[in-house]
């Protein structure tokens, strides 16, 4: 298993590039805290990410899962797909994120974090 890291501060493409190598080539798994303003990357499975926000303090209504594809550009680049979202009782029911409202809270997220090379 891999371990996650909180991101809480800026990362550049290029840093999460390279933790995306030892793992899924051009990709990786994130998770978003849209009300703390921090993600999760790195973890083998979204869950893994999700585990350490929440031991960190997080809340799993604010948490969703989603791919960052470093090779692309503009909207391509963020994939809302995961297990971890999906939440009847939030009205979530596939593994996407169905509230456009949300997921650009999560782009714009994303965006303040992650900065050119």
């Amino acid at each position: 298993m891999t371990a996650g890291r909180i991101i809480s501060k800026s990362i550049s493409r290029a840093d999460l590039r390279s933790m995306a190598e030892a793992q899924f080539g051009d990709w990786i798994k994130a998770v978003v805290d849209v009300s703390r303003g921090i993600m999760g990357v790195g973890g083998d499975l979204h869950a893994d990410d999700e585990a350490l926000l929440l031991e960190r303090g997080s809340r799993q209504q604010d948490l969703w899962g989603i791919n960052l594809y470093l090779e692309e550009d503009g909207p391509d680049w963020i994939e809302f797909d995961s297990l971890i979202n999906i939440r009847p009782g939030q009205g979530n029911r596939s593994r996407g994120v169905d509230d456009a409202s949300a997921r650009e809270r999560i782009r714009a997220l994303v965006e303040s974090l992650v900065v050119a090379e």
